[in-house]
């Protein structure tokens, strides 16, 4: 079954803030294994359904979108969105309106953070710099596995 883990943080634990805006904002590591047979491809999407408060959230926020992930890939490295993801991996826009990673910062509370991982049947066409929802679209029929990584943040200033 796939997995998805971080050396940073242990799933539902606290993000450290070198993760995020309060510090120098930097990708965290994430690895994976037992992808199923047929994986060609992978897909991460990190996001928050907390936003803005999660006492009352109204969206979630997108803050990192990759595919085509090498099927051979197992993890990315810290910093990895600086210039160290994996050759042919592709990025899309997240809801800071660029591509790249943009780490937590819930202008209020303690927000959840979703890293989703899915195996694909299939190498996708390059999308341009698509959006979560487009991604997720073009994902249709071809998801062989999901694994989740949950972590959680809130700022400390």
């Amino acid at each position: 079954m796939l997995a998805l883990k971080s050396s940073a943080f242990a799933h539902q634990g606290k993000i450290p803030a070198q993760y995020t805006c309060e510090g120098p904002d930097l990708s965290p590591p994430l690895a994976w294994s037992d992808p199923p047979p047929g994986t060609k491809s992978f897909a991460l999407i990190v996001d928050d359904p907390d936003a803005p408060d999660p006492k009352a959230p109204k969206m979630t926020w997108v803050h990192w979108v990759l595919y085509n992930l090498p099927a051979a890939s197992t993890r990315l490295a810290e910093s990895a969105a600086i210039g160290g993801l994996p050759a042919g991996t592709l990025e899309g826009t997240n809801d800071f309106k660029r591509t790249g990673y943009g780490g937590p910062c819930p202008p209020i509370g303690e927000h959840r953070y979703y890293h989703k991982l899915y195996a694909l049947d299939t190498m996708l066409p390059d999308l341009g710099h698509p959006t979560k929802g487009a991604l997720e679209a073009a994902m249709q029929g071809h998801i062989l596995a999901s694994a989740e990584l949950m972590g959680v943040y809130q700022k400390k200033g």
